[in-house]
């Protein structure tokens, strides 16, 4: 089997990867070892797959369907792994392999950054729905991963992660004047967010409707958590821009987004104003990103969608 890393994987590692950085060099022999240890048999390489991993259709030495999770370590694959475990199957993929620890010899040996994952339906995400339905149905599953974080737990917070990409939108703002406004709009609200969060919940940290996938064991399951530890509100910010490009070529895109901060925020008893901030500072820490990496399309939408906020 050749475990070709799918194009998108190649351009989007290709815009964070750091300096004489081989992951990908290593990625095929690092997954023939993964399949040889867990005695898996590969069916296909999932294409066109996500931007952070290699995600491989496996079944495991009983037969049964499984999905072989390869990601470099800058993803956070072992904070994923952790996060899973936590949520335990409920509202998420369930891991079928427990997590190394060192005073174990029931993992395979060479474990980090390779997951070995519950079979979903990968063709068969939230988003095919009507866009109602489709944010009901997310949400609901959005509301099952709010969980308390173990007492010692070492996921980022939503204040470690959001002052990282702070520093970084500010140094954009200062070589480009054009977006400075909206940075200083997305900072502001950022600091006031963090004086009183209302919770310190796990969070799933990057949710959206492509990453809740139908599922055999219940009819919704989250996938590709980069778990962060905060207020609820930062996690459904992200779901509020879904179908983004959608909203940008409505007439009435930015009432319909007020609109569906409002639904959501009622939907999930979550502040309305909160939800507001952290919408607006994700999407423009999102575009000014895109920006920096040369996609300038996503930018002009992101940026536009954090306008009407």
């Amino acid at each position: 089997m050749v475990f070709e890393p799918p194009q998108r994987l190649v351009r989007a590692l290709g815009e964070t990867a750091p300096e004489d950085d081989d992951w990908l060099e290593k990625l095929p022999q690092v997954a023939h070892e993964a399949v040889a240890q867990r005695e898996l048999t590969v069916e296909r390489v999932q294409v066109p797959g996500g931007r952070s991993s290699l995600v491989v259709l496996v079944r495991t030495a009983d037969g049964g369907p499984a999905v072989l999770k390869l990601a470099p370590r800058r993803a956070r694959p072992e904070s994923e792994r952790a996060a899973l475990a936590r949520w335990d199957g409920r509202g998420a993929v369930r891991l079928l392999e427990d997590p190394p620890s060192s005073t174990s010899s029931s993992s395979p040996s060479g474990a980090e950054g390779v997951l070995l994952l519950e079979r979903l339906h990968p063709d068969m995400s939230v988003r095919t729905l009507p866009e109602a339905k489709a944010l009901l149905e997310a949400a609901g599953t959005l509301r099952r991963l709010w969980v308390d974080p173990p007492e010692e737990h070492g996921f980022e917070t939503v204040a470690t992660r959001t002052g990282r990409q702070a520093r970084a939108m500010r140094a954009s703002a200062s070589a480009d004047p054009e977006v400075a406004p909206l940075v200083e709009a997305a900072l502001t609200a950022r600091e006031e967010l963090l004086a009183e969060p209302p919770e310190h919940r796990l969070l799933h940290g990057t949710f959206r409707q492509s990453k809740v996938l139908s599922g055999e064991r219940m009819p919704w399951l989250a996938v590709g958590p980069d778990p962060v530890v905060g207020e609820h509100a930062f996690d459904l910010a992200r779901l509020v821009r879904d179908r983004v490009e959608d909203l940008i070529a409505q007439p009435s895109g930015a009432a319909t987004t007020r609109r569906r901060v409002k639904r959501l925020a009622e939907s999930l008893e979550v502040d309305r104003e909160r939800l507001r901030g952290w919408t607006l500072f994700r999407a423009v820490e999102s575009g000014v990103r895109a920006r920096r990496v040369g996609r300038e399309r996503d930018a002009e939408l992101l940026l536009e969608f954090a306008g009407w906020l």
